[in-house]
């Protein structure tokens, strides 16, 4: 760790000069009573999934470009690395990991298909966790979001930016065979759009991470016994892993995990 901090007064504490306080230990001093004594608190850090890490109890990944942050997302140091909080507030895959789903199969060197990417919130977290011989293909059709998105692709190079419509996958038949296929589109029939791109994309074996918004199916129905619907639409070309609604931090959303036949 970078010891350059300054002193303060009495029981104050030292940190970096970073605007994240990052620290495998903090000092405590008082000048008048206990100078030079130091409080050592260590991080607790564990692997959940490959490449995904609880901090302290928070979700973390570790960042591929250190010192760079994307979305004001804090950063941590602790032995060497720096590690990115993963808000599963603003992410359907961290509130998935964090609401216990089973199996996150997105890891180290993975291709993956990402169609709605957005502005790239969740996929620099992916990008952490693949590395740098991995692939991210962000497909995304609003104009808004692409834009939004490009500054991030500059940074991290394993994240290719592709402005297309889901629903039509021969736009982008050009990307490899991928490892992974990432959903997250609010649409009626984005679970139809998700097998589509499976059945064009995916390796046999591979993995479909299908976001379901259920209130975008139907509004007038129990949305448990909506996703529970598009499940069974998957069970033709896939057998479904594991699922888990996603409130309190998304409402009415759930994540599904399958892998192709």
């Amino acid at each position: 760790m970078n010891e350059t901090a300054y002193r303060r007064s009495c029981n104050s504490i030292l940190i970096e000069s970073d605007r994240t306080v990052v620290s495998t230990y903090k000092k405590i001093s008082c000048t008048e009573l206990i100078d030079n004594v130091m409080l050592l608190i260590v991080m607790q850090i564990s692997e959940k999934f490959p490449g995904v890490f609880l901090v302290d109890g928070k979700l973390a990944t570790a960042n591929l470009t250190p010192g760079k942050r994307f979305f004001d997302e804090a950063l941590l140091k602790e032995g060497g690395k720096e590690y990115r909080l993963w808000d599963p507030n603003r992410s359907k895959a961290g509130a998935a990991i964090v609401k216990g789903i089973k199996l996150f199969p997105i890891m180290k060197d993975s291709k993956i298909l990402y169609t709605g990417i957005a502005h790239g919130f969740t996929a620099t977290f992916l990008s952490d966790i693949i590395g740098e011989n991995g692939m991210i293909y962000g497909v995304e059709f609003s104009d808004r979001c692409f834009t939004d998105l490009l500054p991030v692709c500059e940074k991290r190079k394993n994240i290719a930016p592709i402005l297309a419509d889901a629903r039509l996958p021969d736009q982008y038949s050009w990307i490899e065979k991928v490892d992974a296929v990432y959903q997250d589109i609010a649409q009626p029939d984005a679970t139809e759009i998700a097998i589509r791109n499976c059945r064009k994309f995916l390796k046999k074996g591979g993995y479909l991470l299908l976001t379901i918004k259920a209130r975008s199916v139907d509004v007038t129905k129990n949305p448990r016994k909506i996703v529970e619907e598009e499940i069974e639409k998957l069970k033709t070309d896939f057998v479904v892993d594991d699922w888990k609604m996603l409130d309190p931090f998304e409402r009415d959303h759930a994540m599904v995990i399958a892998q192709m036949k």
